[in-house]
């Protein structure tokens, strides 16, 4: 394999141990901890949800700007439904249970309606999600009268930092350090996205969309109906990654939650190898990427950088990814 392709294909990775190696020669012990290492994996699990939708959509040709706002929308809507079916004599667990499944609702809902003005009214993905990113924004401020919205069920913030316990593996005060569940549901979801995107007809119809919408419709392959799916499926894990934030806050600011979810999600999947031109792409590659752009947040809290240097790291490793990106498409 050339050098270059060997770059474009594992850069992400390469980057990802190398930071790592980094880290644990300057920071030692204190970055080998269990706890930290379980942080760096649920830190932004919420967003790692979304960048896998946001795979198969980018994959299969489109892009959606709206998914930070559609987090806020969902998120409102989790708290909201607890709140509602708490007061209403469920059980906690219960009501917690059926506002996720109204947030999942709610979220492939929005993502239905992205991806049928897209793929039916033949409106620019660009156009419509970015119309959804000031909708969705506005639906949730109105849900939370411009404000936050708390949390009255007590035990939706005990899954946001409940979890699986480590075998073998102590706290300093002796009690067991948990995986949490958003970590647990995040690496589920990517395999199941992995699973679909490469071992069934689905998968193969998003690659062939994003590839060639032309020849997929010569192919008998309903262009439309596929990127409808991909959009769906996008929304409904945006819903699903608002129960994480919201579990994971007890609350949501309806004016603050999701912001800029949407660049975090697209810096991912473009760090990660998928071709912003469709056709190309991996869920493992999305994962390093969410996991090395947590460890590069990391670094720069570890490191007393002023955190507001974060946006320009951030922009530079996704512009150095798309140059990567852009010498394999002259490569070959």
């Amino acid at each position: 394999m050339k050098r270059a392709n060997l770059l474009s294909e594992y850069g992400a990775l390469l980057a990802l141990v190398l930071l790592f190696i980094v880290n644990v020669v300057t920071r030692g012990g204190n970055f080998l901890q269990v706890e930290n290492l379980r942080n760096l994996v649920s830190q932004d699990a919420s967003v790692g949800v979304i960048a896998i939708g946001m795979t198969l959509v980018i994959i299969a040709g489109g892009i959606d700007l709206s998914v930070g706002s559609m987090t806020a929308m969902c998120g409102a809507v989790v708290i909201l439904l607890a709140n509602k079916f708490a007061a209403g004599g469920m059980g906690a667990n219960q009501a917690i249970l059926c506002a996720a499944i109204g947030s999942v609702l709610a979220g492939a809902v929005a993502g239905l309606f992205n991806g049928l003005v897209v793929a039916y009214g033949r409106v620019a993905a660009f156009v419509v999600t970015l119309g959804g990113l000031a909708g969705f924004r506005s639906i949730a401020l109105v849900l939370g009268d411009g404000g936050e919205i708390r949390s009255q069920v007590s035990s939706l913030q005990d899954f946001g930092f409940g979890g699986i316990p480590i075998p073998f593996v102590k706290d300093a005060s002796g009690g067991p350090v948990l995986f949490y569940w958003s970590a647990v549901v995040f690496i589920l979801v990517a395999l199941g996205a992995g699973f679909v995107l490469n071992r069934t007809r689905f998968g193969r119809y998003v690659i062939a969309v994003g590839a060639n919408p032309r020849a997929a419709e010569y192919s008998a392959i309903n262009i439309q109906m596929v990127r409808l799916a991909v959009y769906t499926i996008l929304g409904a894990l945006v819903g699903l990654g608002a129960m994480l934030v919201a579990a994971k806050m007890n609350s949501v600011g309806t004016g603050s939650v999701g912001l800029y979810y949407e660049l975090d999600a697209i810096a991912a999947v473009v760090i990660g190898g998928t071709s912003l031109r469709g056709g190309k792409g991996r869920i493992w590659g999305t994962v390093v990427g969410v996991l090395l752009l947590t460890l590069i947040s990391n670094m720069i809290t570890a490191y007393h950088i002023d955190t507001n240097w974060q946006g320009l790291v951030r922009g530079i490793v996704i512009l150095v990814a798309v140059l990567i990106q852009r010498g394999r498409k002259e490569n070959d």
